[in-house]
């Protein structure tokens, strides 16, 4: 107990850069604001001040929990989770359902969206649900703990599904790419023995001061 708290306290006075640690005692049943980057990410400090101006105004928000994670270091498994690519890469929503945010990055698009977020669906009491999260949650509950565990298990099994189908045919689009490119090399170095265009537009200049 000691431990998690001392981790939250640290996650805290770092602007709440979370790790897979403090993850769930920060987030807790809050909705969730989450910046994904690196210290090395160029776009991702000059979305910085912005970012830390947002955080700041919801620090001592009982609803949203805004924050950073770091996709090095401690932070690296939860970008790995989220299957974050690009940096910075922002999510929002519920903590264990995150969706991309494609919104503007400067502080009045941030907290405009931001103002608008809603406290996530409690599961128990209803309260912030839609009648077709209320409607989805009577019927999982009709299901026990081992069929929902395989739901977890079969999407993360789809999910690394996607990511490998996606992977396989970018690499098979990045070696036609490369095939191209030689082809397209050789064939452009064909055309210059072919037509000797340099030689041949030299004495038709030639040709043209004469006349």
């Amino acid at each position: 107990m000691m431990k998690t708290l001392l981790l939250l306290l640290t996650a805290q006075a770092s602007a709440l850069e979370l790790t897979p640690d403090t993850w769930d005692d920060v987030t807790g049943d809050k909705t969730a604001f989450i910046k994904f980057f690196a210290p090395w990410c160029g776009h991702c400090k000059k979305m910085k001040p912005d970012w830390d101006k947002l955080m700041e105004k919801y620090a001592d928000s009982e609803t949203v929990v805004v924050a950073d994670v770091a996709c090095v270091g401690a932070g690296k498994p939860l970008c790995d989770k989220q299957g974050v690519r690009g940096l910075p890469t922002v999510k929002f929503g519920n903590p264990n359902n995150l969706e991309d945010y494609k919104g503007g990055r400067d502080f009045n698009s941030l907290d405009k969206f931001t103002d608008n977020l809603r406290p996530p669906c409690d599961v128990e009491t209803f309260e912030h649900c839609s009648d077709a999260e209320k409607a989805l949650i009577d019927e999982l509950k009709e299901k026990d703990a081992e069929t929902l565990q395989k739901m977890v298990d079969d999407e993360i099994d789809e999910r690394d599904n996607v990511e490998k189908t996606f992977e396989k045919e970018v690499k098979s689009l990045q070696e036609k790419y490369q095939t191209l490119q030689k082809q397209k090399d050789e064939d452009l170095e064909s055309l210059k023995s072919k037509y000797n265009i340099g030689v041949v537009s030299t004495i038709l200049k030639k040709y043209k001061t004469e006349l």
